[in-house]
């Protein structure tokens, strides 16, 4: 019975808001007749003649003001509404219109849900967005006293943003920490002025205090931050690494030993092999620079079979890098035919290099006029077609990588699906794209064709979810201010702003036009308004010609 009720409430709701419309027009409608009945007593006739004779004794110098006030108040609103754009990526009046006024008249949300079954589907869909945006740790991030900030040195740029930092900061306290540090007495002060040293924001004071853990005893993660931020070559930051290399495995020996002792112990065992890990891999990226690259690969496949769960790291997209580099490309497909699998994320990496693979097989005989007479091959498809995921996965990647936009430093974290993506991307794979006779005019000929799959990616994909509204945001605070933000879809101009537009320059145009004729400009005036009200004279002639001249006086006798 409750339910019944429920439903009848929740009908008869929507019928009142559904006819909220029709009751505002019929209301409408209602004082017009009232405002016509009265036009007698209210002396509206006589009203609308002085107005007239008012508005003829006005000199032209009062329209150029007139206008000339119109247009600068609308291209202030012009200029408002174009700052709000290109910050928010909306309209101000549309959005206090949809946000405000839209409830106060019986508007209703369109994406609230009716029932329990569209209150599942959002709730997956958020889920999704959630997933989506979420901010990933750079795997092929560069060293920032190496790189980024001989960068600074050159330019006098800063490559990384404050909140990207921050980001690092966080990374460092949850892998090389934990909260049970101060039960080893002998470590406990190193690993104080470590912690101490991870939350500080100034990199002398950080560089300061690794040192001073170093002064009391061997300290892993002391050499870690030394080998990132002091050392101002590979080869200095790969010595460094190697001393905390001998530290970090005299602490995972030992934890190792102690680490079903208890939960303590198993959570100092689990820092421990964060440290080594990450120590390994950082070791392997330095023999990549350095140009031992079949070294490089060989440390990865170990550190990938000895820690198989530790997928944190994406150990695989360097293997991946490396391989491309050696042209090991039998290889590359054996590490895609086990990541590139429907159940575990993708990433740009993963797509765009079985893109690779797969262009790499026709893209040295592809030609685009022998292709449009005879049509694709079974090969060529498979190749335009994993082309097509990859660009549907991250829409930015081919403006990198056929040099329409400009590379910078990849950021310390990146945004999948985002621009902050494409650039770490590109700015490693874009040489093994060059290196692939053809790849590049393949790909330039066919990556826009996947717009057409996906004409509304915002609100169903092909391939993959549709892509997430939150990448320009999260990428405008991982990238530099001096970078452009790649965005995807691109934003129309919102009506607002081409009205206001419009009215700007409208009314500027007649303010000039008055001011140069204004004998010219009055008569053009009085012939538009005169035609303006011609249709409302007329009606109001045909009103006046069906009912009765007394119908006032009997309406006040009754």
């Amino acid at each position: 019975m409750a339910e019944v009720s429920s439903s009848l409430l929740e009908q008869l709701k929507s019928c009142i808001v559904c006819s909220w419309t029709y009751l505002w027009t019929l209301w409408f409608f209602l004082m017009l007749f009232l405002v016509y009945i009265l036009r007698v007593p209210l002396k509206i006739n006589d009203n609308l003649s002085t107005v007239s004779m008012f508005l003829n004794t006005l000199t032209p110098k009062f329209y150029v003001a007139l206008t000339g006030t119109s247009s600068l108040i609308s291209g202030l609103i012009l200029i408002f509404e174009w700052w709000y754009f290109r910050k928010y990526g909306t309209s101000f009046i549309e959005q206090v219109s949809v946000s405000h006024l839209r409830p106060l008249l019986g508007g209703v949300d369109n994406t609230a849900p009716s029932n329990s079954t569209s209150n599942n589907g959002d709730t997956d869909s958020n889920r999704q967005s959630v997933s989506e945006c979420k901010v990933w740790r750079n795997p092929l991030n560069l060293f920032r006293g190496a790189e980024y900030n001989r960068y600074t040195w050159v330019t006098g740029r800063e490559p990384l943003t404050y909140y990207d930092m921050n980001l690092s900061a966080q990374d460092h306290q949850t892998f090389f920490t934990c909260e049970t540090d101060h039960l080893r007495p002998a470590d406990a002060s190193k690993k104080d002025l470590m912690q101490k040293a991870w939350r500080e924001r100034n990199p002398q004071a950080r560089i300061s205090a690794a040192h001073e853990a170093l002064e009391l005893n061997e300290c892993a993660t002391a050499y870690i931050l030394l080998a990132e931020e002091e050392a101002t070559t590979i080869v200095e930051a790969e010595r460094l690494f190697k001393q905390a290399l001998k530290a970090g495995e005299v602490c995972y020996r030992r934890s190792q030993q102690l680490q079903h002792h208890g939960a303590q112990y198993e959570a100092q065992h689990r820092r421990d092999t964060n440290v080594l890990v990450y120590i390994k891999r950082r070791l392997a990226m330095c023999s990549r620079k350095l140009g031992r690259t079949r070294e490089a690969v060989k440390m990865m496949r170990d550190l990938m079979k000895e820690f198989p769960l530790l997928s944190m790291f994406n150990i695989h997209e360097n293997l991946l890098e490396a391989l491309l580099e050696l042209q090991a490309y039998a290889d590359v497909q054996a590490v895609l035919a086990k990541y590139d699998d429907i159940s575990l994320p993708k990433s740009a990496t993963i797509c765009y290099t079985a893109a690779l693979l797969k262009a790499r097989a026709v893209s040295d005989k592809f030609s685009p006029e022998a292709a449009s007479r005879r049509g694709l091959s079974t090969a060529e498809m498979n190749a335009v077609e994993a082309i097509h995921r990859a660009v549907e996965f991250n829409p930015h990647v081919p403006k990198y990588l056929l040099e329409m936009k400009s590379l910078i430093l990849p950021p310390e974290h990146i945004l999948k699906r985002g621009d902050s993506e494409a650039i770490a991307y590109a700015f490693f794979h874009l040489q093994h794209w060059k290196r692939v006779e053809g790849a590049l005019n393949l790909l330039h000929c066919t990556w826009e064709g996947t717009f057409r799959m996906i004409p509304y990616p915002l609100e169903k994909g092909h391939l993959f979810y549709p892509y997430p509204i939150c990448t320009e945001t999260a990428d405008r605070e991982l990238l530099p201010s001096f970078h452009e933000v790649s965005v995807y879809p691109k934003k129309e101009l919102p009506f607002f702003i081409l009205f206001t537009a419009g009215l700007c320059s409208f009314t500027a145009m007649l303010a000039l036009l008055t001011h140069q004729f204004p004998e010219l400009m009055g008569v053009f005036a009085k012939a538009f308004l005169s035609t303006l009200f011609a249709p409302l004279n007329f009606v109001m002639e045909k009103v006046e010609s069906i009912l009765p001249s007394s119908l006032w006086h009997q309406l006040t006798r009754i």
